[in-house]
């Protein structure tokens, strides 16, 4: 009998213990380990609260997307622009520190995160503020964050999410609504924080419609207070980033902003709202709703689209049937056509579009809640022309009275606007028709060809996925850089300058027909460009180790450049900087030579880019002189900064400072600060006097180097950043002085910039010794 008991009382508890299992995670289960995955059928991973869980979530079978989800919302979506099938997605993180999405579904898997070498010893957690994070843990104690979700935002802000820009890598951050309910695509409206102004701001396809006002006593202008009541703002703004973000002063009470493709900004289950920038219709400048300049004549203040349930007889209907196209397209589209008096959505899943044409809405249009179909027709609020519907007495009124008082101010203030209106006409029309000008000598210049291909902009924008974020590669100067893949396969890196960019016309087309003369191995190659409208893009060879600074300024991806590999650098960029002064057709001064303009291919080459600021002398000028000085701070010669003149002894000088940063792995200005205001340079020059050079060698490489190479370097790299141009090598000069180990070479005299102080008796830090920030200031001024 009480074997029998005893048996009867294990079965009970496997039985508990398997029913346990199936319908419970244990709050621990909130981390995916190397080799470790997660599928559709697995359990959630939970944050350790279990107030946020990861899952795949799928809307059909063939719609299954990687999302965090939390009291029935999503907050994220890890493959919104590539859903899969939910029969055999898999989530992995294998050894090597692959984080990644698959699916038979796919060609290829989803990368959420590679790393640059093979990494042991990774995990992928959970954590409660509802951000997904992969870290490196090191034997000692600490994690090293390698990627998180919160870098990635959909459609949702959580709170500690950011919104702004990371100056260091370029990368912005920004929620962008998803097309539909069930739709997880990209839609029309993005909500971003703009840094300049210290305010929110929502655009609907690139045009800005609300702007959130100032921030006064933790409230934005145009925010309900009831949206703001238990909200903390943080914004940041530094070298390293400008963002926004907020925190709840109620723990127990989550306020997570969600943005729709309506334009509708909202919070507490979608129940309240924070802006209704569904609402503006570029009239009215109510609420944050901003101005257009482009509204069509035939709209007039009041005109808006109604849901209505009507039945239709018989009018005229377009269509569009393109499943991108969201409820908001459709209403831009139906408002800027003059002929379109209604729209509704073309298929099921609320895309694409259906619009009305019609002569007389009181002849063919009957509201019926029971037959009827619910489409969105353009009315007017003063004078809506539905059958049962007539005009409003005190619309009216308003009206006479807004009208006259208009009439009455514009009388007062007509002479002196009318006067200041004339002449920013002018000025702005004298603009554009020199802009245009310009455009059109240019495209005729290259139609009489230069050996260049001229691209489609089509073709440009399918190789970038539209200037998607995920192939944008870093921020230039002048404009973003994209990763492109053209129709045949090849890999192209393409630059796209901004519209508000400094560099116009003259400097784009300075690049082009510059870049068109320059071949050499060291040189990065121009492939083409495209002119649309007033979109300037050049696309160039594709550089998958991206830039020298990328290596050089960071503490773990400094050991890939070992001494060789260095010196290599050192050389070939002293080699391309002698082939633009001498053996090219053309005299060629780069003057913004520095490390984020020195690219790298596969083997760890460089290759010299960005031509934007380059100027063409003839062989015989040693010396010119300019009025707008460009470049970068802490590589300009003094001549050049403080008088404008330029010759290839400022290339010289920049190369200097580039080689004593190659060889220290410091950035130029990394050593100033008000206690201490001594840059590389002077650090370098004071080690240098008192026999100790070597010690301003990069720690990274660990006494792995020739000593004899190391201390030409830094012997060279002192002469070429000396006061006097004169007193400067030249590169012909530089190549001799660091190959030719016989050569003599004179003793380095006081460098340029530098600002004596004493040395401290202690070493400086690893932490000390590199720098997290790869941020330069570029700068184009103008001399009086």
């Amino acid at each position: 009998m009480r074997l029998i008991l005893h048996k009867l009382l294990l079965a009970f508890m496997h039985l508990w213990l398997c029913w346990s299992s199936s319908t419970h995670v244990h709050a621990a289960d909130d981390s995916l380990k190397p080799g470790e995955t997660l599928k559709y059928s697995s359990p959630s991973l939970y944050s350790k609260s279990r107030k946020y869980f990861l899952e795949f979530f799928s809307v059909s079978e063939a719609l299954t997307y990687l999302a965090i989800r939390s009291e029935d919302e999503i907050v994220w979506e890890g493959n919104r622009e590539q859903p899969v099938n939910q029969s055999d997605v898999v989530l992995s993180l294998n050894f090597s520190g692959f984080l990644k999405i698959e699916s038979g579904s796919l060609k290829k898997p989803i990368i959420l995160y590679s790393p640059p070498q093979p990494i042991n010893n990774t995990v992928a957690t959970l954590l409660d503020t509802g951000n997904f994070v992969l870290q490196h843990l090191h034997p000692n104690g600490t994690n090293i964050l390698l990627w998180q979700s919160f870098d990635y935002p959909t459609e949702t802000l959580v709170p500690t999410m950011k919104l702004g820009v990371n100056h260091k890598t370029g990368h912005r951050w920004l929620l962008i609504s998803q097309i539909t309910i069930e739709l997880a695509t990209p839609g029309a409206f993005s909500l971003e924080w703009e840094p300049t102004e210290q305010e929110l701001i929502i655009r609907r396809r690139a045009k800005v419609c609300w702007k959130s006002g100032k921030l006064r006593n933790n409230r934005f202008e145009n925010i309900p207070g009831d949206a703001q009541v238990v909200l903390i703002y943080t914004i940041v703004s530094n070298e390293e980033e400008d963002s926004f973000s907020f925190t709840s002063t109620n723990e127990n009470l989550t306020r997570w902003w969600s943005l729709s493709d309506t334009g509708m900004l909202s919070y507490n289950n979608k129940k309240r709202y924070v802006a209704r920038a569904d609402l503006c219709y570029g009239y009215d400048t109510e609420a944050g709703c901003q101005r257009w300049q482009d509204i069509p004549k035939c709209r007039s203040p009041g005109d808006v689209f109604t849901k209505k349930t009507l039945r239709l007889n018989y009018q005229k209907q377009t269509y569009d049937d393109n499943q991108n196209i969201s409820h908001s397209d459709c209403e831009a589209a139906c408002w800027s056509d003059c002929n379109c008096n209604a729209f509704a959505e073309y298929f099921d899943d609320d895309t694409g579009c259906t619009f009305y044409i019609w002569n007389s809405s009181k002849d063919i249009i009957v509201e019926d809640s029971v037959y009827g179909q619910e489409v969105y027709i353009l009315e007017n609020k003063g004078n809506i022309t539905l059958l049962h519907h007539g005009t409003k007495r005190w619309i009216w009124k308003s009206t006479i009275i807004a009208t006259t008082l208009l009439i009455t101010c514009a009388s007062v203030l007509f002479l002196a606007i009318k006067k200041r209106k004339q002449v920013l006409q002018e000025k702005r029309r004298k603009e554009m028709a020199m802009k245009s000008s310009l455009l059109d000598d240019f495209r005729n210049e290259l139609k009489k060809g230069h050996g260049l291909k001229v691209f489609d902009y089509t073709l440009v924008m399918a190789a970038t996925n539209g200037f998607s974020s995920e192939n944008k590669l870093g921020q230039g100067g002048f404009g973003p850089v994209y990763k492109g893949t053209l129709p045949a396969g090849e890999e192209v890196a393409i630059k796209r300058l901004s519209r508000s960019s400094a560099q116009g016309i003259v400097e784009f087309k300075n690049e082009l027909t510059l870049i068109c003369e320059l071949q050499h191995m060291n040189l990065v190659q121009l492939l083409g460009c495209c002119i649309h409208e007033e979109e300037k893009i050049l696309i160039y060879e594709y550089m998958p180790n991206k830039s020298l600074d990328f290596y050089l300024f960071d503490c773990t991806r400094s050991k890939l450049l070992d001494w060789n590999k260095r010196f290599n650098i050192i050389q070939r960029i002293a080699q391309g900087l002698l082939y633009l002064h001498k053996y090219s057709r053309l005299k060629v001064i780069h003057r913004d030579l520095k490390a984020s303009n020195v690219l790298l291919d596969e083997n760890m080459n460089p290759k010299i880019s960005d031509f934007g600021m380059a100027r063409i002398c003839s062989q015989e000028d040693s010396i010119s002189n300019t009025n707008r000085v460009v470049g970068t701070y802490g590589y300009m010669s003094p001549e050049y900064a403080m008088e404008g003149v330029f010759s290839t002894k400022s290339d010289v000088y920049s190369f200097g400072v580039l080689l004593l940063e190659i060889v220290s792995g410091r950035k130029n200005t990394s050593f100033y600060d008000d206690d201490h205001p001594i840059n590389l340079i002077g650090h370098v020059w004071e080690l240098w006097k008192d026999g100790k050079c070597f010690e301003s060698v990069d720690p990274s490489l660990e006494e792995s180097f020739d000593y004899d190479e190391v201390q030409r370097c830094i012997h060279v790299g002192l002469i070429c950043v000396e006061h006097y141009a004169n007193d400067r090598p030249t590169m012909s000069e530089v190549i001799s002085m660091l190959t030719n180990k016989s050569e003599k070479v004179s003793s380095p005299k006081r460098p340029a910039f530098y600002v004596q102080r004493e040395m401290f008796n202690k070493n400086l830090s690893s932490t000390e010794l590199c720098t997290t920030s790869t941020m330069e200031t570029t700068t184009s001024s103008e001399i009086g």
